[in-house]
């Protein structure tokens, strides 16, 4: 079974951390996948740096773009994560948009995820027909769950499009606005996450976008299985460092 479909499995709130690959510096991918384990945190969204990353807010584009000035690619992501899976075992992720792996070759990218052990990839600019059509197959053949982006304005039935073609969970964004942007949910995004419960999908959701601290970690969690934290961790290393990500962690979950 595949790491992702086990850990949804686990009886409790699954608390997911996005980072960008070679951020702050270039050699801290593999370090940084390590240590938010040891801290306890249940699986891991790697960003692949890109120079337009549409869904992203100032906090993510900048660490995108000093990755990239880092000299991080595909190619170096793959060659740091070649022994990751001798010491890490939960789910990992890779969040990308496709202009580069199209340019490496989505056969050739899905195939170096089976490699290196990634669970699944989330690309916020495939859209599901276009997967299902013509890249489904090929994720299939190695193992990987596509994970899609659902947000307030999806149509119901585009949702349970989604969760028809689905293996693993829905990502479900908690606003239409861009990472990092809110602070806190009001009840109209409250309503939604329970509007999206009481649709009964056989995936389960995982909530992204404004979530950086135990409040809103239980907030997002209370009607799904789990939540992503991503601009506000990366604003916590950019502060105090890749040696605190267990505080970090502490002050989203205390032990």
């Amino acid at each position: 079974m595949n790491r992702i479909n086990q850990k949804m499995k686990e009886d409790k709130k699954l608390l997911s951390i996005y980072f960008t690959s070679g951020y702050p510096k270039i050699e801290d991918t593999v370090d940084i996948i390590k240590n938010l384990e040891k801290s306890g945190v249940d699986f891991i969204e790697i960003g692949l740096p890109f120079s337009d990353p549409l869904a992203d807010g100032p906090t993510i584009q900048e660490s995108s773009t000093i990755a990239l000035k880092n000299g991080m690619t595909s190619h170096k992501l793959f060659e740091q994560l070649k022994d990751i899976r001798s010491e890490v075992s939960i789910p990992l992720v890779i969040m990308g948009y496709f202009n580069p792996i199209l340019q490496f070759g989505v056969e050739k990218f899905c195939a170096k995820c089976e490699e290196v052990g990634i669970d699944g990839l989330i690309i916020p600019d495939l859209p599901v027909d276009v997967y299902n059509d013509n890249y489904k197959t090929i994720f299939d053949k190695h193992g990987l769950k596509n994970i899609f982006l659902i947000t307030p304005q999806t149509s119901e039935e585009r949702i349970r499009f989604i969760d028809e073609v689905s293996d693993g969970f829905i990502y479900m964004v908690s606003t239409a606005s861009v990472t990092g942007s809110t602070k806190g949910f009001g009840e109209e995004t409250k309503a939604y996450f329970q509007r999206i419960s009481e649709m009964k999908l056989k995936n389960p959701q995982v909530v992204g976008f404004g979530i950086s601290d135990e409040e809103t970690f239980n907030d997002a969690t209370q009607y799904a299985k789990g939540a992503i934290i991503g601009s506000a961790f990366i604003k916590h290393i950019n502060k105090h460092g890749k040696d605190s990500i267990p505080e970090f962690i502490k002050t989203v979950r205390p032990v």
